[in-house]
């Protein structure tokens, strides 16, 4: 059992809180036993699994490498509010920057790693295989956003880089999302293409407004002038690939 704070593993876990250290490790954390049982299931690259004894003894971990700690070690190295006692460090996914075909979503600045993570997950629901996301976007992999996309980032493809090479790649029909586009239950959109969801403060950037081939916007009633990022997202994501099946 690793009982110091000291101890390398740990220091390595405590690192993976910062984007940096992600880049150059090419690792992230995944915390709680619903997650940690998923990336098995799914054998993901798990690179190691560490918690308690306790919660250790009730998953099926073979053929991977375990570390149990103490208590006091794991709520030192957690993330979490209410931590359950286990996590796992899991080899982050390779990015294919290949010319898109299907319909895919590109978020231009989404900030917030909670927005992130909510896209993500409403994407893989509603069938998407690719998010995009600018340089200045959030951290999919960050454990806030790991823990909101809720195992939807370990199914698609997440694809980062500026905005120029993103619109290179993008040989879709580009659909903004903004409050002052046509009504999106009315408008007529293509059946392949390219969602853009806006940073939550400012919206989408003028180079990818300038390319867009139609800006859509949903319709709101009782004066309210806007809706989170995360819940337009799945609003139009839902609407637009329903609307072709």
């Amino acid at each position: 059992m690793i009982t110091s704070k000291q101890n390398s593993l740990i220091k390595q876990i405590r690192s993976l809180a910062d984007k940096k250290f992600r880049d150059r490790l090419n690792q992230y954390i995944v915390e709680g036993v619903k997650l940690v049982k998923e990336a098995l299931a799914l054998n993901l690259p798990v690179i190691a699994v560490v918690g308690t004894e306790s919660v250790l003894a009730n998953l099926s971990t073979q053929g991977v490498r375990v570390e149990s700690v103490s208590q006091e070690v794991f709520e030192y190295i957690t993330t979490e509010v209410t931590p359950q006692g286990v996590l796992a460090i899991i080899e982050k996914p390779k990015e294919e920057k290949l010319s898109v075909k299907d319909s895919c979503i590109l978020l231009d600045g989404v900030a917030d790693p909670s927005n992130m993570g909510a896209v993500i997950r409403t994407a893989v629901a509603s069938g998407y295989d690719t998010v995009y996301m600018t340089e200045d976007s959030a951290d999919p992999f960050s454990p806030k956003a790991v823990r909101a996309s809720m195992g939807g980032v370990f199914r698609i493809k997440t694809v980062r880089a500026n905005r120029e090479e993103l619109i290179s790649l993008i040989n879709l029909p580009i659909i903004v999302a903004d409050m002052n586009g046509e009504n999106l239950f009315e408008c007529d959109c293509p059946k392949e293409f390219c969602l853009v969801i806006g940073n939550e403060g400012h919206g989408v950037s003028k180079q990818l407004r300038e390319r867009a081939y139609k800006t859509v916007s949903i319709p709101m009633q009782n004066d309210m002038e806007s809706l989170n990022a995360a819940v337009s997202a799945g609003l139009l994501m839902y609407t637009l690939k329903n609307r072709v099946l």
